[in-house]
């Protein structure tokens, strides 16, 4: 593959990251993802169904008495009667605040109501707002009983926090207009003007990973790489599929083209080192791995609203990529 120094890299703007540039970096902020066919469908940018949704949370497996009592994280947010989240409210497809009912819901917000209802028999969460500053933070500190967050496993955070999981991988993917019928995969990005967050992850995978007459664009955020390719300024857009996900539910003239790419990015949950959380809560999440809870809640989450018909296989527990 080519270095940097093989194509021309336009930098426009800052170069540093805003709070969606590190999500691209490591997509905690704003996160979905799923594997790309290159058709999202006709059911792109719908909304969620709340009540399917409430159904899989409340419908979700509970723990026997033992389980919860042998365990002391476990039995401590029992006694509380509350599993103290943190997480975000913004990321569409994870975890959105509706003001309405004062609900979050998404992917991640639902998995940690499942985890309350496994321990509780009940649902019952409290979301604190964190971000790539704090999330470690209220860990270390027992502010929160744990954080779903698209949380990146790396081996900094490791040093300092339990994980559990992986319970999602992701990938980069492509971003086109939705008239672009040329660009079907990454090798279609050859001769290409191709937008990407300044200073993310994506500048790295074109440099690596695309053909080496690429004119990559660097662009200080989400928003100016996706109204690059909406005004016609770039031909496609690369970052992580959780951001692409969430780009073609809010707008209906950009599609997700070709298979993901890259190295993959595991997320995982975070969990205070110095507690017995870790096993107790794999042996959940393996549940609803084995149960298809996990699959039903992709589905209602991200696969209804981009169009997409199949699941991807949930990465094995326990395997957190940090040899």
């Amino acid at each position: 593959m080519s270095t940097a120094s093989a194509r021309r890299i336009l930098a426009l703007g800052s170069v540093g990251l805003l709070a969606v540039g590190l999500a691209a970096c490591s997509p905690e902020e704003d996160p979905a993802t799923a594997p790309g066919d290159g058709d999202q469908g006709p059911e792109q940018g719908s909304a969620l169904d709340v009540d399917a949704y409430t159904q899989i949370v409340e419908n979700g497996p509970v723990a026997d008495d033992a389980a919860v009592e042998g365990n002391e994280w476990a039995s401590g947010v029992r006694e509380a009667g509350v599993l103290h989240v943190g997480g975000t409210e913004t990321s569409e497809l994870f975890s959105q605040l509706d003001t309405a009912d004062n609900i979050a819901r998404g992917f991640d917000a639902g998995l940690s109501q499942l985890l309350s209802n496994y321990i509780l028999g009940e649902v019952n969460t409290e979301l604190s707002q964190v971000n790539v500053d704090t999330r470690e933070e209220v860990l270390v500190n027992n502010t929160v009983d744990v954080v779903f967050a698209t949380y990146s496993i790396t081996p900094e955070r490791a040093d300092r926090i339990d994980f559990a999981g992986p319970y999602y991988e992701i990938q980069s993917a492509i971003l086109v207009s939705q008239d672009n019928e040329d660009i079907n995969g990454v090798e279609d990005l050859s001769g290409k003007t191709v937008a990407t967050q300044a200073a993310s992850t994506g500048v790295t995978v074109l440099q690596d990973h695309a053909p080496d007459d690429v004119e990559i664009l660097e662009l200080p955020d989400h928003a100016q790489a996706l109204s690059a390719v909406q005004q016609g300024r770039a031909d496609a857009y690369v970052i992580d599929e959780s951001l692409l996900l969430n780009a073609v539910v809010d707008n209906d003239d950009v599609k997700i083209v070709g298979e993901p790419f890259g190295p993959g990015d595991l997320y995982g949950i975070g969990l205070n080192q110095d507690s017995d959380a870790l096993e107790f809560v794999n042996d959940w999440l393996q549940q609803i791995y084995d149960d298809g809870t996990w699959e039903e809640l992709w589905q209602v989450t991200i696969g209804d609203r981009t169009g997409l018909e199949e699941a991807p296989e949930p990465p094995a527990i326990g395997e957190l990529g940090l040899d």
